[in-house]
């Protein structure tokens, strides 16, 4: 039996702003990727999500970013290796605080938004994020593309490198992520979720924006499916029940479910 997890990105509310549909999202999704309050998540939100990830059984992850609040750490920062390696464990250990209180732990590490994206190609940000998952925690493995700076440089350093493909994100040509605002970059429609989900996860391709067709070299580990994309909960309910009734065992990311 093949298994995957389903991964989504939560606590991205802030003070008395809520954002994304984490409550629905808890209930279906395996691992839920924190922000730790550098791009969104304040303390109070942070406490919250990871006491209802332990009683859940979700999986923890540190979902990290540039310093970028005003931007929802979607802007590119031009910071200094010695910067984001601290402002990158800095979150970390954060949300390891707040996990550990809340009887859990974390157990893997995901850059978010432009650090993401970023990262799988400029040297340097790479280095450091693999350096600040190293340094904090070396048996965590790390989401991200295959191929791509983060994964080569993650192997290299010792980590687990898990791929992670997307079910509400259009793909290019070379498969990486079509950028945010592009016409068709953002898949909403929760039966071609299921549908792409499904071939990404038993086939291990996708259709690309060209309408090619993109092999990934490493077969799935996680899928992740965004909070704030419309329709996200009902999404993730069907993406749930599609892959067990497929016979695709659900699991955590560092552990079982």
């Amino acid at each position: 039996m093949s298994s995957i997890a389903i991964n989504s990105d939560v606590a991205e509310g802030f003070g008395a702003w809520s954002f994304g549909a984490d409550e629905e999202l808890l209930e279906h999704i395996t691992a839920a990727n924190v922000a730790c309050g550098f791009h969104a998540g304040d303390p109070a939100t942070i406490r919250s999500i990871t006491d209802r990830a332990v009683r859940g059984g979700v999986a923890i992850g540190a979902q990290v970013s540039y310093r970028d609040l005003a931007g929802f750490g979607r802007r590119f920062i031009d910071a200094d290796a010695e910067t984001l390696w601290a402002d990158l464990v800095y979150q970390i250990g954060a949300l390891e605080v707040f996990a550990r209180v809340a009887g859990g732990a974390v157990t893997y590490a995901k850059a978010h938004g432009a650090l993401y994206n970023t990262a799988a190609r400029h040297e340097v940000h790479a280095q450091a994020l693999v350096d600040a998952v190293a340094a904090t925690g070396p048996d965590r493995p790390i989401l991200c593309q295959p191929g791509t700076e983060v994964w080569t440089r993650a192997e290299r350093a010792g980590l687990t490198p898990i791929c992670e493909v997307f079910a509400d994100r259009a793909y290019t040509d070379e498969g990486l992520l079509a950028k945010r605002g592009t016409p068709g970059s953002l898949v909403t429609d929760a039966d071609e979720i299921v549908e792409r989900s499904l071939r990404m996860v038993q086939e291990g391709t996708v259709r690309t924006v060209s309408g090619a067709s993109f092999a990934f070299p490493v077969a799935p580990g996680s899928v992740c499916i965004h909070s704030d994309t419309p329709g996200a909960g009902a999404s993730a309910a069907a993406l749930s029940t599609a892959f067990r009734e497929a016979g695709i065992e659900l699991v955590g990311i560092g552990g079982p479910r």
